[in-house]
């Protein structure tokens, strides 16, 4: 029995969506899937029935595209995300609303905590003030998508809806840290120092918040899951495994090595031989 972790599936791109359906069933092991299934609500709920076909359990944390609203009427912000974690919890799926499961498999046990932290684009150098964050971005031609359809209603913006979800997810963890190593889960890197993107450095204000540094010292973690970046890697840090899961867009990844070879084991653990890009 082991737990795996993946990100950033984008079925939206057939061949994101085409390895989820080619990959061998795992009845007895469970998966940590880290955000950006898809785009829209069709697409994720699609995600989801692939994956809880072919895994024990699945837990989900959001990313930033699982929550775009690309409709007129849709539902915006909290909204969207509670309409995600209905969704889930309609297909099995354990989300960051739920009690934290207990790890039973190899490795174990460990607390799985599925968090939803955001962003509030504090992954900036010290010399860019407060709000000039995005008009730093553009000088490089960089935009996100977020700014267009990722809404923060009914809060004022994106990093009030940062505050709120890091002051009750810090809630939380206290309630469960030191009981059993912790499996810390967040779409976003909870480090500044991993949102190195070499190709679009100025993207790393879209990456994360300063307020997540110092929960894997503070809370007990010993392995941190996140994605986002479509950079995978594993690093450790102050006695913490920290493993970027992403799949990505088909050009960021070899079709004819299947899903099966990007699945990262996260307990009982890969081997150090691997701990480098893959």
């Amino acid at each position: 029995m082991k737990l795996f972790a993946i990100s950033d599936l984008h079925v939206g791109h057939p061949e994101n969506r085409q390895a989820i359906v080619d990959l061998p069933p795992h009845p007895d092991d469970w998966l940590i899937a880290a955000g950006d299934l898809g785009d829209s609500l069709e697409q994720i709920d699609d995600a989801l029935a692939l994956l809880t076909g072919r895994f024990a359990q699945v837990i989900w944390t959001p990313g930033n595209h699982d929550l775009y609203t690309v409709e007129d009427d849709g539902p915006r912000g909290v909204d969207r995300y509670q309409q995600l974690v209905e969704l889930c919890r309609r297909r099995g799926v354990l989300t960051p609303e739920d009690d934290y499961p207990l790890w039973p498999g190899d490795g174990g046990p460990h607390v799985i905590a599925p968090t939803f932290a955001l962003y509030d684009y504090s992954f900036r150098p010290d010399d860019v003030p407060e709000g000039r964050e995005i008009a730093w971005a553009l000088e490089s031609n960089l935009f996100c998508s977020d700014e267009t359809y990722l809404y923060p209603d009914p809060f004022a913006n994106r990093r009030a809806w940062c505050a709120a979800r890091v002051e009750l997810t810090e809630a939380r963890l206290a309630e469960v840290a030191w009981r059993h190593p912790l499996v810390l889960v967040n779409h976003w890197p909870l480090l500044r120092e991993h949102a190195k993107l070499p190709a679009v450095p100025r993207f790393s204000i879209w990456c994360g918040t300063r307020r997540t540094e110092e929960w894997h010292r503070r809370f007990g973690a010993a392995v941190v899951v996140y994605g986002h970046l479509h950079i995978r890697r594993t690093t450790l840090q102050n006695d913490t495994r920290f493993e970027e899961v992403s799949l990505g867009y088909p050009r960021q990844w070899r079709q004819r090595r299947g899903l099966q070879s990007y699945l990262r084991e996260i307990l009982p653990g890969p081997s150090r031989k691997s701990w480098l890009p893959w």
